[in-house]
């Protein structure tokens, strides 16, 4: 027996003493009995630490993404760029992808913005049980617009822009006579006569279970008030401009026929118009 391993002076130094044995023994034992989940390196961030699987539907996904935003891009870029050799080709196929979502205009940075107040306001006749025709007051349709939009913090994207878009899209393929000045005149002639139609068949123009039998839509254009500070003059007096009476066909009411109303079902509004056929 060492000297040093006697009772005078407790373990030899550089040796562990019993409470330090059942302490790196408890440490050993549980570090022996951890997971070997626990053991193994991190796994890196990011993409990197997917599965080979799921790294090549990630890839797959980003590839499908930065390719669609590319052709984004570049339908854009036609759209607004100068006639050219490509917009002759395949402007059909630019105007497919960027109407009526991602259209561009320059009217809000232009040198002159525009300066106009546009209201768009339709009228209908109905057919009556009798067989006459009865026309209902001009409805506003713009101002509908307005006031769903008023107040509210995330306004729907078609009470903005449906029927302003379509308004202008049938002016701009229109003259002065309302005849149509390309091959989308029809297009846009259809186009806002369906939203129209929509939209009295919401108000019920004409009262309960009266079937819209001719359409007509008219615009009324007003000067914005310049400031005070400028030298510029609004004409006062609004311009309106007056369309033709349209008939209504099958095919421009999507949620029914036209005249389509059963009898005993039309009650014309006290306040309609009656004319006889």
């Amino acid at each position: 027996m060492d000297a040093d391993d006697r009772n005078i002076g407790g373990p030899a130094p550089g040796r562990p003493g019993p409470d330090e044995w059942r302490v790196r023994g408890a440490h050993d034992s549980a570090y022996a009995d951890a997971p070997s989940s626990a053991m193994s390196p991190p796994r890196p961030p990011g993409i990197a630490g997917l599965s080979m699987r799921y790294q090549i539907v990630a890839a797959l996904a980003l590839a499908a993404v930065v390719v669609v935003a590319g052709v984004h891009v570049l339908m854009v870029f036609l759209h607004v760029s100068p006639p050219n050799t490509m917009t002759k080709e395949h402007g059909q196929a630019v105007d497919e992808w960027v109407y009526p979502e991602f259209e561009q205009n320059w009217k809000l940075f232009a040198p002159n913005p525009l300066q106009q107040n546009i209201s768009v306001q339709a009228r209908a006749q109905v057919r009556r049980d009798d067989g006459g025709i009865a026309t209902t007051r001009w409805y506003d349709l713009s101002a509908m617009d307005g006031a769903a939009i008023d107040g509210n913090l995330l306004p729907s994207h078609t009470e903005q822009n449906e029927l302003r878009r379509a308004w202008d899209f049938y002016v701009a393929s229109h003259d002065n006579r309302n005849q149509p000045t390309g091959t989308r005149g029809e297009l846009s002639e259809q186009y806002i006569r369906r939203i129209a139609l929509l939209r009295l068949d919401r108000e019920q123009a004409g009262g309960p279970g009266c079937a819209v039998h001719r359409l007509q839509l008219r615009s009324r254009t007003t000067q914005v008030r310049p400031p005070d500070w400028s030298d510029e003059k609004a004409v006062a007096k609004p311009l309106v401009r007056e369309l033709p009476w349209w008939s209504v066909s099958p095919q421009d009411v999507p949620l029914g026929g036209a005249d389509d109303a059963k009898p005993g079902r039309c009650d014309p509004a006290p306040a309609l118009e009656a004319e006889q056929r």
